[in-house]
């Protein structure tokens, strides 16, 4: 049967304030970059060619009407996005160090994001799409985690793959015990997670990755295909008895690593897409670390994620050039 998304995203979209160094008085300035993890994994499907959608809430505010025009602009479906004239839209004040670490601030207690309810969920987005992703900030309060589950109930039961991403924020949680918790959750739902080095550390207690990833994968038989991603150092695939790696060919160049997980998701989730969750080799496990690998770099090159992301030949070029 013929669906009319590829993917459908639900979570939060806000305004990421990106560190831009000092004015001439030398006060701090900030760039308003749109951004949200679950729509930057959309945006980087767009790039890729892919039909998406967005289910979330925002605020009737200036922001708001900022990340409606440009989701809009990068060609997201907005039909699953709720306007809310009470709560103002989320806002993420993130600080960036020399090193391209970050540390965020948020203001949400309450944000619009947080206050989507079960009955504002476009169900009908899910029901036609081919894979639903979702990450945890959408699980931090009661009211958008009943949201959540809700359109994980739909998209299990319309045979969708179920994509996870912990995408874990401390300073969202009331506890580590609360996020490890909403975590499993997640964890024992999809059928595909991109999860990262420090996130796996803290479900399993276990630093070797060999042994985390197996210990997820045995206590979640659910999980087709874990990616673990470890920054600088690369990323893992672990599918079935394959285990594969592909280290970082690129740090030159790098501003801030906001949207890198996000980047290398997307385009995960794209060679999903376009080669299926059956039977997948070593090699199709190799190239699509290396696609998401170098597109996750390629976007640590600018400030911000949804309008950032990069395009398909910029992404093969590079790959060219590294084989060269």
């Amino acid at each position: 049967m013929s669906k009319k998304y590829d993917v459908v995203a639900l979570g939060e979209l806000l305004i990421d304030f990106t560190d831009s160094g000092v004015s001439e008085q030398n006060n701090s300035v900030f760039e308003a970059n749109p951004g949200g993890a679950p729509c930057n994994v959309l945006a980087m499907l767009k790039k890729l060619g892919k039909e998406c959608a967005f289910i979330g809430k925002i605020g009737n505010d200036i922001f708001g009407r900022i990340l409606t025009d440009v989701v809009k602009e990068v060609g997201i479906s907005t039909e699953g996005l709720v306007v809310d004239s009470y709560y103002n839209t989320t806002l993420a004040i993130v600080k960036t160090y020399e090193n391209g670490e970050r540390d965020f601030s948020f203001y949400r207690h309450p944000g619009a994001d947080m206050m989507l309810k079960a009955d504002e969920v476009n169900l009908e987005l899910i029901r036609s799409a081919k894979i639903f992703h979702f990450g945890t900030l959408s699980m931090t309060d009661p009211e958008v985690r009943e949201a959540t589950k809700k359109a994980i109930a739909c998209a299990k039961e319309e045979g969708l793959i179920v994509s996870f991403d912990p995408n874990y924020r401390a300073p969202l949680w009331n506890s580590e015990e609360d996020a490890k918790e909403q975590i499993a959750y997640g964890l024992s739902v999809c059928d595909v997670v991109k999860i990262s080095d420090n996130e796996i550390e803290m479900m399993t207690g276990i630093a070797d990755f060999d042994q985390s990833a197996a210990q997820l994968l045995q206590q979640y038989p659910n999980i087709t295909l874990l990616n673990l991603t470890a920054g600088r150092d690369g990323s893992y695939a672990f599918y079935k008895d394959k285990k594969v790696y592909r280290g970082i060919t690129h740090n030159d160049g790098v501003i801030e690593k906001t949207g890198a997980g996000d980047t290398f998701c997307g385009s995960m989730l794209n060679f999903v897409l376009e080669h299926g969750l059956a039977d997948m080799t070593e090699k199709d496990l190799g190239d699509m670390l290396t696609f998401a690998n170098t597109a996750a770099y390629l976007v640590t090159t600018k400030k911000g994620a949804i309008r950032s992301m990069p395009e398909r030949n910029k992404i093969e070029e590079l790959i060219r050039e590294i084989k060269e």
